[in-house]
C-alpha cells in the first residue's frame, strides 16, 4: 500500500445516462456537454426544439456520445411523464438528472405582480424541479440503481433583491427541496445536491455581454473582478454526478467569485 489515491478516470460519467432539463442554451447547454465530455450520454428536455437544441445535440454526438432533444414543458405534469419516457426508449434509464431550465426575475415587486407572472415562476423554477425530481426517484427506485440529481439554483435563494421575490421563493424553495430530498433518497443511493451561481455570462445576463461598461461595473462588485463562464457551472455539475462525490448530498455549492461574501458590507 502506498498510500497514494487512484486517479481520477478520463470519462468518469461511462456508461451514466443524463437528463438536462434546459439543455439546450446557457447552464443547461454547458452541463450537457460537460457530462457528455465526462463519458455520459445525454438527454436535453428543451422548451422548444429550437437551433440551440441541434447544436448541443450535435456537440454531444461529435464527441461519441449519445443524444436526444425531447420538447417538454417541465412545470407540466404529461410532459415530463411522457419526456422520461421517451428517454427511456431512445437512451435508457437515466441516473443523472440536472434540473437547469428557469426563468429570471421579473424585476416586479410583489405589490406590482400579476398573479399569473409568479405562477409561471413557481411552475417552471420549483415545480418543474419536483416533478423531474419524482419521476427520476421513481425510476432508479424501481430498478434500485443509485443516481445523482443536481438541482441549478441561485445565490439568490438566500441573497435577496428588490424586484424577485418570485425568483428568490422558487429558487429558496428550490433550495430546501434539495435537502429533503437528500434525506429521503440517501437510503436509495442517490445524492441531491445543488449549484448556487452567481453572475454568469449566459443570455440572464445579456447586458453584460453586450455592454462592456455595464459588466466592468457589476464585475467590480466580485472579489475574483470577473463573472463567471457557464462552462465553470457545467463542470461543476459533471462533479457533482461522478463517483467522486458519492458521499455528498444535501448541500449546495456556491459558484459566484465571492460575491455572496459581500452581503451586509457597508452597513
Amino acid at each position: 500500500m502506498t498510500g497514494e489515491q487512484p486517479a481520477m478516470s478520463t470519462f468518469p460519467l461511462a456508461g451514466r445516462i443524463a437528463v438536462v432539463t434546459g439543455g439546450n442554451s446557457g447552464i443547461g447547454a454547458a452541463c450537457s456537454l460537460a457530462l457528455a465530455a465526462a463519458g455520459a450520454d445525454v438527454a436535453l428536455f428543451c422548451h422548444e426544439l429550437d437551433e440551440d437544441a441541434a447544436r448541443v445535440s450535435t456537440e454531444v454526438l461529435q464527441g461519441g456520445r449519445r443524444a436526444a432533444s425531447i420538447r417538454v414543458d417541465v412545470g407540466q405534469e404529461v410532459d415530463v411523464e411522457q419526456g422520461f419516457d421517451t428517454v427511456a426508449e431512445r437512451l435508457g434509464l437515466p441516473d443523472i438528472l440536472v434540473n437547469s431550465a428557469g426563468l429570471n426575475m421579473s424585476g416586479t415587486t410583489v405589490a406590482d405582480m400579476a398573479a399569473d407572472a409568479w405562477n409561471r415562476m413557481i411552475r417552471t423554477d420549483l415545480t418543474g424541479c419536483f416533478l423531474t425530481s419524482r419521476r427520476f426517484v421513481r425510476g432508479l427506485r424501481e430498478a434500485r440503481r443509485p443516481g445523482a440529481i443536481v438541482n441549478i439554483t441561485s445565490i439568490h435563494a438566500f441573497a435577496m433583491r428588490a424586484g424577485g421575490a418570485d425568483y428568490t421563493a422558487a429558487k429558496g424553495g428550490q433550495t430546501n427541496l434539495t435537502r429533503t430530498m437528500a434525506l429521503e433518497t440517501a437510503a436509495l443511493g442517490i445524492t441531491v445536491n445543488a449549484i448556487a451561481p452567481g453572475m454568469i455570462l449566459t443570455a440572464m445576463n445579456q447586458q453584460a455581454i453586450e455592454d462592456p461598461d455595464h459588466r466592468a461595473k457589476l464585475e467590480k462588485q466580485i472579489p475574483l473582478g470577473r463573472a463567471g463562464r457557464a462552462q465553470e457551472v457545467g463542470r461543476l455539475a459533471a462533479y457533482l454526478a461522478s463517483p467522486d462525490t458519492a458521499y455528498i448530498t444535501g448541500t449546495t455549492v456556491t459558484i459566484d467569485g465571492g460575491l455572496s461574501l459581500l452581503m451586509g458590507q457597508g452597513a
